[in-house]
């Protein structure tokens, strides 16, 4: 027998996920107001800094180079004009981004798992599987969404097309099943195109997972005609979109593949609780051959595999495709299983899971409350953030070239200024290499004074930022110190 709908059972069960997502809303509110830097924060930080100062010409973000970049998408145009109008700083304005993201994400989530079951908890259910339903080894890379990598990206890009994503199947669900004008279809296709110009790897994602939504339905000839309709003008807005050559893209080079082999690696310590996921699509498709969850794994997971046969490691970015649906599948099959019994033994089984995957996250806490006042067994899964270098702002400006190597490369240009050599790969940037290479000749042990000369006047090298301790060119003048044993040189 089912429990009453109004039963104690019934309310408990329906009140617990919907507890424990406010809580967890929360502290990523929380997270918010911290904003702790690790990854590509700086990248981001960057691009809204030059288009504060060219909405329409803002350069390379990293260096000091006229070169498109990919990451000036139509959602940091928009932070960067609500930058420039507002006067706020770059950091407060990725605060704001980051809670907008969060809504769309939030409510994306909402509006697709309605698509798929009409329970009320099904909702709160499945976004705690998408944050917990891991494994128990950490694991942190923007566009996956377990709670610590989203607390740390959730400023980033990819947070924002990830909700857009979301809300996309859950549109496009609607539009195939119950039939749409060509309005619809179109405002479709648009905002396709937007999110990959967003993030393209997510586009991805979202594409695959619009692709296993439409192949579900089997629509007939006339919302095909609507959808190819929809995908022709998103290709065109893909086209024409001013800031960088999307299709360019697919050329990019092998430093992109090699960043990206560690998605191959360590996948039971990390996705293991995904497993559980996999066991609820093979039930689904017992019950239903076409079902949207299990053709959209099915389809990231051939993505994904074929990436790592390939060598094409920056296909890894696609396994969201296979892990999105299975923990979605997760969260469903407490409310579509069979009998009362198995539903009960599944969400006891669940819950374990979600545990063990919480705990593997509960340093999160730390970017709230800091590591300080975390018990020792927490603070031992607290991954400290990066201080950053605004240390340096009282006297590096902006525009002006620093030298430094890659991983405070990462971050100097949050502040407005340039370095030598990007820190990211760069595929629009046709003198990457060399400026790579005269990064390292500079700091290297064996190089002379001329020589050092000769690259400061070829890149208009103002400051310098090394540790102390390498004595990085005579002549340079110790203008301050900042964490870690780092030094701001002005070159004379």
């Amino acid at each position: 027998m089912r429990a009453a709908p109004h039963s104690p059972a019934a309310t408990v069960g329906r009140a617990l996920p919907q507890a424990v997502v406010a809580l967890v809303l929360v502290l990523l509110l929380l997270v918010i107001v911290r904003l702790p830097w690790m990854g590509d924060l700086g990248m981001h930080a960057a691009t809204i800094e030059r288009l504060r100062h060219s909405l329409l010409h803002p350069g390379n973000p990293l260096v000091d180079a006229d070169t498109p970049s990919p990451y000036y998408s139509p959602w940091m145009l928009v932070l960067g004009t609500v930058a420039r109008i507002s006067g706020l700083s770059v950091f407060v304005v990725l605060r704001i981004g980051a809670l907008v993201g969060l809504g769309l994400l939030v409510t994306g989530v909402w509006r697709y798992v309605r698509t798929l079951s009409a329970h009320r908890a099904a909702p709160p259910l499945a976004l705690l599987c998408l944050l917990f339903l891991w494994g128990p080894a950490l694991f942190d890379w923007s566009g996956f969404l377990g709670l610590n990598s989203l607390a740390l990206t959730v400023s980033y890009p990819s947070v924002f097309a990830l909700g857009l994503s979301f809300h996309l199947w859950a549109w496009l669900s609607g539009a195939v099943r119950r039939g749409a004008g060509w309005g619809v279809w179109l405002g479709l296709g648009v905002l396709w195109a937007v999110i990959l110009l967003v993030h393209q790897f997510t586009g991805v994602v979202a594409s695959l997972g619009a692709l296993a939504t439409v192949l579900a339905v089997r629509p007939v000839r006339g919302v095909l005609l609507r959808l190819g309709a929809g995908l022709v003008l998103g290709v065109l807005v893909l086209w024409a979109w001013p800031y960088y050559d999307f299709f360019s893209l697919f050329s990019s080079g092998a430093e992109l593949e090699a960043i990206h082999r560690p998605l191959y690696e360590r996948l039971a310590g990390r996705f293991g609780l995904v497993l559980i996921g996999v066991v609820a699509l093979a039930l689904r498709w017992r019950r239903d051959r076409w079902d949207p969850l299990v053709l959209f794994f099915v389809l990231g997971a051939v993505v994904f595999a074929a990436g790592g046969g390939g060598g094409h490691y920056s296909w890894g970015r696609v396994l969201p495709a296979a892990l999105i649906p299975a923990q979605l599948a997760a969260a469903l099959e407490v409310f579509t299983g069979g009998r009362r019994a198995f539903r009960t033994g599944w969400a006891c089984l669940l819950g374990a899971a979600l545990a063990v995957g919480a705990w593997a996250q509960v340093g999160t806490v730390g970017y709230v409350v800091g590591k300080g006042v975390l018990p020792s067994a927490v603070a031992a899964k607290y991954r400290a953030p990066w201080v950053g270098y605004r240390w340096i702002t009282p006297w590096v400006k902006y525009g002006d070239v620093v030298m430094a190597r890659t991983f405070p490369a990462r971050q100097i240009p949050a502040y407005g200024a340039y370095t030598v050599a990007p820190g990211y790969p760069d595929v629009f940037l046709p003198d990457a290499g060399r400026r790579e290479a005269a990064v390292r000749e500079y700091f290297a042990t064996g190089t002379s004074g001329g020589v050092r000369q000769g690259i400061v006047r070829t890149y208009g090298v103002r400051w310098v930022v090394d540790s102390g301790s390498a004595a990085p060119g005579a002549g340079l003048r110790v203008v301050a110190h900042g964490p870690g044993g780092q030094v701001l040189y002005r070159v004379p």
